[in-house]
């Protein structure tokens, strides 16, 4: 017996719901290039006051003047899930409290020269919903 794979598609969410689903989430990837190269960087988030703060492992002299952020949660089995990107300029967190309380608030995966923390000021918030086609 052969089972036939599921048609699968990709529903565009409305600007609001790809910012709820960035508010219910804590981690994602850091997007930029680098040396004429695209770079990806884990990161963790915090959206605040219309801006998306992110903690990195990545060097701060490397994250240009505009960024991408990209989240998801996809499941392998059914195939299903979310997935949004925010881009923007990006600037680098150098005010002493300020970086303080998201060091606190915001866990990182390293410490040292590359732990980087960042505003995106976001100019595009796209979503899509992943889910099965109806039949």
């Amino acid at each position: 017996m052969s089972t036939l794979p599921v048609p699968l598609r990709m529903v565009e969410v409305s600007g609001a719901e790809a910012l709820w689903l960035v508010e219910g989430s804590s981690s994602g990837r850091l997007v930029y290039v680098q040396r004429d190269l695209p770079t990806v960087r884990p990161a963790r988030h915090v959206w605040e006051y219309g801006r998306l703060v992110v903690r990195t492992p990545a060097p701060a002299a490397a994250v240009p003047a505009t960024a991408a952020y990209h989240l998801d949660e996809i499941r392998a089995v059914p195939a299903t899930g979310w997935t949004v990107t925010v881009s923007g300029p990006a600037e680098v967190i150098t005010d002493l409290d300020e970086a303080a309380h998201y060091r606190r608030t915001l866990t990182g995966w390293t410490h040292g020269p590359h732990d980087t923390l960042l505003r995106l000021h976001p100019k595009t918030v796209t979503g899509f919903r992943l889910a099965r086609a109806e039949a």
